[in-house]
């Protein structure tokens, strides 16, 4: 959907044979084995997916581009896997970064792509929604795991050493599949931003099984730049653009349809 106010990482990584593991419903073949980029750094490949496990036991699935289907990695401590996120910047050592909410607090997992897991820290407040690694130049928290909780309609800040700060309250409404959804931060040349409405049955914001995008015109026209913060929210998809520098400032960029039900990240067109 259209409209003035409206919606409309690091090259080669070798997994180790110890780290990949079929499981129930795979392909007949495993990913491809790859070895270590030539600076001597295992890196997360860019043409695998990583998804989170929610069946079958929990963890990390990694996908190839053959189809192959395997578990990178299995997860300790109970909760709900809700959040994933490659380390683009690098201040986590490149690695894919995951959280799991119990309660009132959030776990998160910084894993390397021989399915290696490290805990950051357990103490996180409960966050539930989109993530994303902040640039460096996006103020005090630049490099930082950006997170969100929809219920209390928080943002996050989580440096590597685990520490936590609250960036700001954006303003959209919150609550439980309503608030703060998706993120993305504004890379430095793109067309469009996109995100997908997930058809949801019985839900107030039943969605519609389309992607929503809000043409460059707008952002342009609302002064959104190279590194800033997109978010939506996840019952409406209102949206707003995120700046830090020495102050976080939040702008207001569109609404979505009203039975909008935004899941998933916030992702940029290439410029045409």
């Amino acid at each position: 959907m259209d409209g003035s106010t409206r919606w409309g990482p690091p090259a080669s990584c070798g997994h180790s044979r110890r780290a990949i593991r079929r499981h129930r419903g795979s392909s007949p073949h495993r990913p491809r084995l790859r070895s270590a980029s030539g600076r001597g750094r295992l890196r997360l490949p860019t043409d695998d997916i990583y998804a989170l496990r929610l069946a079958h036991g929990d963890g990390v699935t990694v996908v190839d581009a053959r189809g192959g289907v395997a578990l990178l990695t299995r997860l300790p401590s109970r909760g709900l896997e809700d959040g994933i996120v490659f380390d683009s910047t690098g201040r986590f050592g490149h690695r894919l970064l995951v959280t799991r909410t119990a309660g009132r607090r959030t776990t998160m997992f910084a894993i390397d792509c021989r399915g290696r897991v490290q805990i950051l820290t357990r103490t996180a407040p409960r966050v539930e929604g989109g993530l994303a690694v902040a640039p460096a130049s996006f103020g005090p928290y630049g490099g930082d795991l950006i997170a969100s909780d929809e219920v209390s309609g928080r943002l996050y800040a989580v440096a590597p050493d685990g520490r936590v700060s609250q960036i700001a309250r954006p303003g959209i409404p919150h609550g439980q599949d309503v608030g703060i959804e998706s993120e993305g931060f504004v890379p430095a040349a793109f067309k469009d931003a996109l995100v997908s409405d997930r058809r949801t049955p019985g839900n107030p914001h039943p969605g519609d099984d389309l992607i929503l995008r809000v043409p460059h015109a707008t952002l342009a026209s609302a002064g959104v730049a190279p590194g800033d913060l997109l978010i939506a929210g996840e019952g409406g998809a209102e949206t707003v653009d995120v700046r830090c520098a020495a102050r976080c400032r939040v702008t207001h960029i569109a609404d979505g349809p009203p039975i909008a039900h935004i899941e998933g990240h916030i992702v940029f067109s290439s410029v045409l």
